[in-house]
Order: C-alpha cells, then structure tokens, then sequence
C-alpha cells in the first residue's frame, strides 16, 4: 500500500490563556494535572516514555515523541485502530500564551475517530482553561 492518494486529516484546536506557558507546561506535562482535564495516566515528559491513558471505554497507548519544556510537547495516540499523533505548541504572548493542539493521522475510514476527537478535545480543552486557571 503507497501513501499516494492517501489523504489523513488532523483535529485542530487553538486557545489563549492568560497564564504563562510555564504554567500552562505544567498542566500539560504533570500526571496529576493531566487526570483532572485529560484522563489518569502515568506520563512523564521524557522521550520515549511509553504511557497509557485510561478512558472509560478503554485505553490509549502513547509514547513521548519529542519535548521541549514549556514549547512543545508530541507524542503518539493509538486507541481502537486509530494510530496518531498528538502535539501542542505553546508560544509565549503579551498576555500569556497561545496554546495549538493537533492531533493528525485519521484516515477516510475513520470518520466517527475524528469526529469524537474534533468534539472530545474542545471538552478536554474547556477542562484544561480550569486546571490552569485553578494552579494559578
């Protein structure tokens, strides 16, 4: 099977938080910060680091694929046939920062895969303005 031809879409979601990118880093990167806007996990932020995500309806494999402390973060999401990856981009602002997620690598099959995504990570991300506003 070639790629040619083969057309993947992505989940893109874009927020701007007052806070610093430090602090929005650190919901995004500590375990515990994590299960109160994304799921219970056992993430760490080291390349390579294998981890899981618990939903209710099942398990979502991720490896650490690339971090740069509080400016990127990458990492694979493999759930129920769906093989992508997930990245965030932080870029600092004048009043905070702008935080860009993409997951990428849903395929023409996977329709009812993208869009619970496309709905699942405003939900995810409505949790995540709270946890950064609430670690102030």
């Amino acid at each position: 099977m070639t790629e040619v031809g083969m057309q993947l879409r992505s989940v893109v979601k874009e927020r701007r938080f007052a806070q610093s990118p430090e602090k929005v880093w650190r919901a995004l990167t500590q375990k515990y910060l994590i299960a109160d806007w994304l799921m219970a996990n056992d993430f760490k932020p080291e390349v390579g680091h294998r981890f899981v995500l618990d939903a209710e309806w099942g398990q979502i494999t991720c490896d650490v694929l690339a971090v740069e402390p509080q400016k990127f973060l990458s990492y694979s999401w493999q759930s129920q046939g769906l093989d992508s990856v997930v990245t965030w981009t932080l870029t600092s602002t004048a009043d905070g920062t702008h935080l860009k997620m993409v997951q990428t690598g849903f395929g023409a099959d996977q329709e009812l895969a993208y869009r619970g995504a496309t709905t699942g990570w405003t939900r995810f991300l409505d949790r995540l303005e709270v946890v950064v506003c609430d670690h102030d």
